[in-house]
């Protein structure tokens, strides 16, 4: 679990940019994508424990197929935009529980999708034990409305364990419009330097353009990344990092209007390389 915000008025200004390299799919062909987002946010903290803010953030995901068979064939959706609104709140409950509720509200498709036809919603809930100096634990849970679908609902795990002075293992933050939960093995070397290992669930589901290949489809990339990164702290409230991993067990679907699936195309494990920046205000 992340510490709490400085007490009174502050902004914050995150992002980054991933790039995955060819990755081959299942029925021929490959894919390669590129991945930027940007989020600020502002909000008031009564203490470090009591807060609220508001942040608003935009993704770029934009996939280039090669191949004459399969989805490659058809590169069915090219460059996805994600527009997000979040209220991110947090209080403490007593000497030792704190809890945190995320509503958010977002549009995911491509530039000439319909926007009505794009919007989702959903949040986060949860709640953790501090059991001491070094640990704070919890469950949580999240519930995401999904296009022409089900909702998704997934547990999370609320940790921030200090297991040694500079070891930590917290809940990790993912990168843009992918939702899911993760985990972060951090290594903090010294004052300016942080490494990490971690991993999350990521799902993708966007609407297609009404003039596409699949008019007004649905399209959607679910992988499980692994990464490792470095982060350097400029300052204790401005990093930037670089990370590099492999994308696990990904899966492509393509789905009509209605949600009816057209094709599902699962793919090899991909690298990818990025850097992220962080800059609270």
């Amino acid at each position: 679990m992340q510490r709490g915000p400085q007490v009174g008025w502050s902004s914050f200004i995150r992002g980054g940019g991933v790039y995955q390299f060819d990755t081959d799919l299942d029925d021929g062909g490959n894919f390669d994508a590129t991945r930027a987002t940007i989020q600020a946010g502002h909000g008031y903290a009564w203490d470090d424990r009591t807060s609220v803010s508001l942040a608003l953030g935009y993704s770029y995901d934009g996939y280039s197929f090669s191949g004459d068979t399969g989805i490659a064939a058809i590169a069915p959706w090219e460059n996805i935009n994600t527009f997000s609104l979040s209220l991110p709140m947090r209080w403490g409950i007593g000497d030792n529980w704190s809890a945190f509720l995320i509503p958010s509200i977002r549009s995911t498709g491509e530039s000439s999708a319909n926007f009505d036809d794009t919007i989702t919603g959903g949040g986060f809930i949860g709640a953790a034990y501090r059991f001491g100096e070094r640990l704070t634990i919890g469950p949580g849970i999240g519930v995401v409305s999904q296009l022409e679908d089900n909702a998704t609902i997934f547990p999370i795990l609320i940790i921030d364990w200090k297991i040694t002075d500079r070891l930590s293992l917290d809940t990790g933050r993912g990168l843009g419009a992918t939702l899911g939960p993760g985990l972060a093995l951090n290594y903090r070397a010294n004052q300016s330097w942080n490494f990490a290992f971690g991993g999350r669930y990521e799902k993708l589901r966007f609407r297609l353009d009404k003039n596409g290949v699949v008019p007004n489809g649905i399209g959607e990339d679910k992988t499980f990344p692994v990464y490792a990164g470095c982060t350097y702290y400029i300052s204790p409230k401005t990093n930037v990092s670089l990370i590099a991993g492999v994308e696990l067990g990904g899966e492509l679907k393509l789905e009509d209007r209605d949600g009816n699936r057209l094709r599902k195309e699962a793919y090899d494990p991909g690298g990818f390389l990025g850097i992220t920046f962080s800059m609270r205000l």
